[in-house]
């Protein structure tokens, strides 16, 4: 198969063996909330959502919830590694899938404690413990796609009793895109340290990431501009976690480089200087994670310190800052207690304090409670939350010139976002579901804004919205068999204030109505049939060209054989939808794709 499409479809190019098909989909259970802005490959959970520029090789953003770009954030270990420039890179997560268990989504409270510069979500991943072995993928496709992979892994122990591995990798990538200028190059780096044993484990991670790709209107809309974007990313990353029986205490550290060389016409030569938009951004962080069983209560606690440097800019150079110094500490304890008849209710209060040396500080209170039923066979629960996050905007936002496509708008400040929520859902063997109802209110949220008359002049303006919306969730498991089924409404109620606008490009970018089915069916002994569907009706866009309604769908049949030999031939957007994930922007075509994988 071309990919199992995790989170990393955005940052890495997920190259697995098609032998990991199965596990990766089952692990990935948690991922039920999150709607993530690319293209669909190869039938991974359908409650998710890629909003892509071109191939999920190339980019795509995050959003749950309705939320933008740059309110999810990305966790590995204890610690948020983040994009000061814009949230489009945010997901530029450098590490081989392969080296992470299994990402996990954090919304509501659990978002506000591990959360950094995030308001509405976190993804977060812990590092796998390393097995001795390795595998190796081949796999070719429709428009010239040809994609590589290669992992080798090896441990032992110590006369001690401690755990020593390593593991390297290297995934390539390339193809010509579905529609023209829509090419990409993509090729990643990693090694991995690993120190365990005793409840303990302590990793050192080395990546680099080099990836070029093109697509028509990628970042502007405009289908007439050729745009590219180039951008290498270097990440060390260093975290130890420390298990014990009354809890666990986690802390990491890491390092990030990114350089962009972003072009909106590549028939273009650049002179460079101003409009070359080359940037370089560094920061550094570190960050602590926990928590505590108590007597009385349990105690949950986390906290990351952050230092960033706009290096070099041709184009930022209108804001009034190009460094930031910013940290977060959240305490929040936790009270449980069980009744007769196997029930327990949980109560969960707590703050998180914001402090930047450029925006000031700011308080966010957090209450929730959780009634749940804790019988054999099945678990029904019902949970009532309030969270409130805060974060602070990106350069790009931050010190942009305030005319063009991208105007910048240096008084932005702190965006402030209230959310409460209800859920009820209930847990068993063979199936599980949840019903959510939430209402959110963004204060002062950074959006790309402009007149329907004027689409070339946009800037960044701070907007209040109201959000509304109600998720419904199932899947059933069978022995040889199982379905997916979602369904999900938003609302929104925007002011942008004095702003003299009248549309959006990100954050009225949203699906009014969303419906997906998933079925993943094994037979045959050895094979296994992934199949996706989504249907959207998506907010109507002045730049958006042909339908606001949508009918997607990908198909992929996979065979693995006890041997370590795996083949997958996956189809990607079935129907040859050409409806377009942001607004202008040429859809992805079908695509065919056939892999090989062997794994030992």
């Amino acid at each position: 198969m071309k990919c199992t499409l995790t989170l990393f479809a955005m940052a890495a190019v997920p190259l697995l063996p098609a032998t990991n098909v199965v596990a990766q989909e089952e692990e990935q259970e948690e991922l039920t909330e999150i709607t993530v802005t690319a293209a669909r490959v190869a039938n991974t959970r359908p409650i998710t959502e890629l909003q892509s520029r071109g191939l999920p090789e190339g980019q795509a953003d995050v959003t749950v919830r309705g939320g933008l770009f740059e309110n999810t954030g990305f966790k590995a270990g204890a610690v948020t590694i983040m994009d000061p420039q814009t949230g489009h890179y945010v997901a530029e997560l450098p590490v081989d899938p392969e080296f992470l268990a299994a990402p996990e989504l954090l919304t509501g409270i659990d978002n506000a404690i591990a959360g950094f510069n995030s308001n509405i979500a976190t993804i977060e991943y812990a590092f796998r413990e390393i097995e001795a072995g390795g595998d190796v993928l081949l796999g070719a496709g429709s428009d010239s796609l040809r994609f590589q992979s290669v992992r080798l892994a090896n441990s032992a122990q110590t006369a001690a009793g401690r755990d020593i591995g390593y593991a390297m990798s290297a995934a390539f990538s390339e193809g010509e895109g579905t529609v023209r200028y829509g090419d990409h190059e993509f090729s990643r780096f990693n090694v991995l340290l690993q120190f365990g044993g005793d409840r303990r484990q302590t990793d050192f991670v080395a990546s680099y990431q080099d990836k070029f790709y093109g697509w028509p209107g990628a970042y502007t809309g405009f289908a007439t501009l050729p745009e590219t974007d180039h951008t290498k990313t270097t990440l060390m990353l260093g975290n130890h976690r420390l298990e014990k029986d009354n809890g666990f205490m986690e802390f990491g550290a890491f390092y990030r480089r990114l350089e962009d060389d972003y072009d909106f016409d590549r028939t273009t030569n650049e002179s460079g200087g101003t409009g070359s938009f080359d940037h370089e951004t560094r920061v550094i962080a570190v960050g602590l994670r926990g928590a505590h069983t108590g007597s009385r209560l349990d105690w949950h606690y986390a906290g990351q310190l952050t230092s960033d440097e706009l290096v070099f800019s041709t184009d930022l150079t209108e804001g009034r800052f190009t460094s930031r110094d910013y940290a977060s500490a959240t305490l929040a304890p936790t009270w449980t207690k069980a009744f007769a008849g196997d029930q327990e209710i949980t109560l969960r209060f707590g703050a998180t304090a914001d402090w930047s040396n450029r925006d000031g500080s700011d308080v966010s209170p957090l209450l929730g409670a959780t009634i749940r039923g804790t019988g054999r066979s099945s678990a029904r629960y019902l949970s009532m939350e309030y969270a409130e996050t805060s974060q602070l905007p990106g350069y790009t936002a931050l010190n942009s010139r305030p005319a063009g496509l991208f105007g910048g708008n240096p008084d932005l400040g702190r965006e402030k976002a209230r959310q409460l929520m209800l859920a009820a859902g209930r847990d068993g063997e063979s199936w599980d579901g949840k019903v959510t109802v939430f209402y959110r209110e963004d204060d002062d949220l950074v959006d790309w804004t402009f007149a329907t008359g004027a689409p070339f002049a946009r800037q960044a303006n701070a907007v209040d919205i109201d959000v509304l919306g109600i998720e419904l969730f199932a899947r059933w498991r069978w022995e040889d068999a199982d379905l997916v089924a979602s369904y999900t409404y938003l609302d929104k109620d925007a002011d942008y204030g004095s702003a003299i606008v009248d549309a959006s490009f990100y954050a009225l970018n949203f699906a009014t109505h969303r419906a997906t089915l998933a079925l993943r069916y094994r037979f045959a002994g050895d094979f296994e049939l992934l199949w996706d569907n989504e249907y959207r009706e998506q907010r109507d866009n002045p730049l958006r060209a042909g339908s606001d309604e949508a009918l997607l769908s990908s198909l992929a049949v996979t065979w693995s054989s006890p041997g370590g030999f795996g083949l997958a031939l996956t189809v990607d957007n079935l129907t040859d939808d050409d409806y377009q994930q942001f607004p202008g922007t040429p859809a992805v075509g079908r695509q065919l794709s056939l892999s090989a994988g062997y794994q030992w």
